[in-house]
């Protein structure tokens, strides 16, 4: 089964400098048939201003990812780290017992888009953590890239939840299957483009609840990009 969470029916938060979309509730906006999907909790679509971004601020409990589409976000946080981040990079940020941070454009003339994905993790009061990593589009083309898995394997950054996320970069064209296990479930993000799933047509924005498939088709009608959780 497929439900699809359409692009235009998220939620949005425009501040001028900032533009965000959410796929679930979050902030002012609330929404009770969408608070999440299993242990995901948060897809926010940013697109930030050049040289402005989020103020120090904290989190707790949860397992925090930045995946950058354009351009470029600076980021420093309690725990001494600080970085700039750009496409193919993902930071992953373990908030735990408590961590304060800050996000902004790196640019001081052009915006930048990511999105920022919060997952619950299995127990709270971990120790926070930070790491990030890059992957490389090479890795991500036309395939389905392990980014995030609960041991790390295949180079994956570690999340303490039964989840993972497999990222991919599709070109016009490309036709990709993958075998589903039919006692979990799947979100796919459809972070640009627009593509055919298992005969769903998905646009950029575009979310799908996926429950009870054998398997997965992405076929991409133009260049597209895509997350894919997969959830207890």
């Amino acid at each position: 089964m497929i439900i699809p969470r359409k692009a235009q029916d998220r939620g949005q938060a425009d501040f001028g400098w900032l533009d965000s979309r959410h796929s679930f509730s979050f902030g002012q906006y609330y929404d009770p048939d969408h608070m999440g999907f299993g242990a995901l909790r948060v897809i926010n679509d940013d697109r930030v201003a050049a040289g402005a971004g989020f103020d120090t601020h904290g989190h707790k409990d949860m397992e925090i990812f930045s995946y950058v589409l354009e351009g470029a976000l600076a980021h420093r946080d309690s725990l001494g780290s600080g970085s700039v981040i750009r496409p193919g990079d993902v930071q992953l940020m373990s908030a735990g017992t408590g961590i304060r941070h800050s996000e902004f454009n790196a640019s001081e003339s052009d915006p930048v888009h990511f999105l920022q994905i919060w997952i619950i993790p299995e127990k709270q009061g971990l120790a926070p953590a930070y790491a990030e990593k890059h992957f490389p589009q090479a890795e991500r083309r036309n395939r389905l890239r392990l980014i995030v898995s609960p041991d790390g394997r295949d180079g994956s950054l570690k999340i303490h939840q039964d989840a993972a996320i497999h990222a991919s970069v599709l070109e016009k064209g490309a036709r990709l299957t993958q075998a589903l296990e039919p006692d979990r479930r799947y979100w796919l993000h459809v972070a640009r483009g627009t593509l055919d799933v298992n005969g769903h047509a998905a646009m950029e924005g575009d979310g799908l609840a996926i429950t009870k498939e054998g398997s997965l088709t992405l076929a991409a009608q133009v260049p597209s990009e895509i997350l894919l959780f997969d959830l207890k």
